[in-house]
């Protein structure tokens, strides 16, 4: 009985294994390769469970996802300008035909990113050295980088491998190179803020001469209608003098001569020499006179 239940045990441990050399699954981010005495039988791109014949059949898997390759080093490459640059790229990719990879590179991705990285340097060198350093950094870099993927990708489907994208991360110019240019964009910067402080200093004497200008033309308008107004009080006055005089000239008379007494004796302290006839006291005699009459 013993004996009987080691047997059935064995008979399941034996198809057990059979079976576990004979299925197989492949997830979705995978494709398979079934071999069979090292040949490529079939390639299987759908996940799933599979099954290949034990001892004779063998699978291999590679990755259906995008992989990436970034390079560890920025390159250096010349420009039309024979201008060196360092510039830091990287490149996706994925496999697309794996019978085609396996037999191209053995399926080995060290080999693949050493073909691909050789393509896109390649490629890269090629457009910089069409191009000036401001073409490579900002005026053409989205041109520059459509073409290399576009390039990269024709030599990569050779060995079965699509070129999704080709980045330049960044574009420098070497130490040497960088202060040398620095140095000349700070000279420059100083020469354009010179004529910039000279046109200013230019502009700003203008706008004050010409404000002087019309300062002196307002004064001098201002002047000009203030003497006219002055001119015709004058004569407005004149004028009333005149017809003041016409209507009662010895009216006139005396009221100039209290005007000649309030502004000859203005203080205390003021004297005045002239003759006791003079005319200056024309006035003051008739007045005293008169003061006698009005007293008699």
């Amino acid at each position: 009985m013993r004996s009987g239940i080691n047997a059935f045990a064995a008979a399941v441990v034996g198809v057990l294994v059979i079976l576990g050399t004979t299925i197989f699954t492949v997830d979705q981010r995978q494709y398979a390769i079934v071999f069979q005495l090292g040949e490529v039988t079939r390639v299987i791109d759908e996940p799933g469970l599979y099954f290949k014949v034990p001892l004779v059949q063998n699978v291999r898997y590679f990755d259906k996802r995008i992989l990436t390759l970034d390079s560890a080093e920025p390159e250096r490459f010349i420009t039309s300008e024979k201008k060196n640059v360092l510039v830091d790229s990287f490149t996706k990719w994925r496999i697309i035909d794996p019978k085609l990879y396996y037999v191209s590179v053995e399926g080995d991705e060290s080999r693949a990113k050493t073909r691909l990285t050789q393509t896109v340097n390649a490629g890269l060198r090629e457009e910089f050295g069409k191009r000036t350093v401001h073409d490579v950094v900002s005026g053409e870099r989205d041109k520059i980088m459509e073409q290399m993927r576009e390039k990269a990708d024709l030599d990569s489907r050779k060995i079965g491998v699509q070129i999704v994208d080709v980045r330049v991360k960044r574009v420098e110019l070497p130490n040497d190179v960088s202060d040398s240019v620095y140095r000349r964009m700070d000279a420059e910067r100083k020469r354009v803020a010179n004529e910039l402080r000279s046109q200013g200093a230019a502009d700003a004497e203008k706008i004050r001469a010409d404000a002087d200008k019309q300062r002196e033309v307002i004064v001098a308008e201002a002047y000009r209608d203030a003497q006219i107004m002055k001119g015709e009080g004058d004569a407005k006055s004149a004028a009333t003098y005149a017809r003041a005089f016409e209507g009662n000239p010895e009216f006139y008379a005396f009221y100039r001569s209290l005007e000649a007494y309030r502004n000859s004796f203005k203080g205390k302290n003021d004297i005045i020499v002239v003759e006791p006839n003079s005319d200056f006291f024309k006035y003051m005699k008739n007045v005293g006179r008169g003061g006698e009459k009005a007293g008699r």
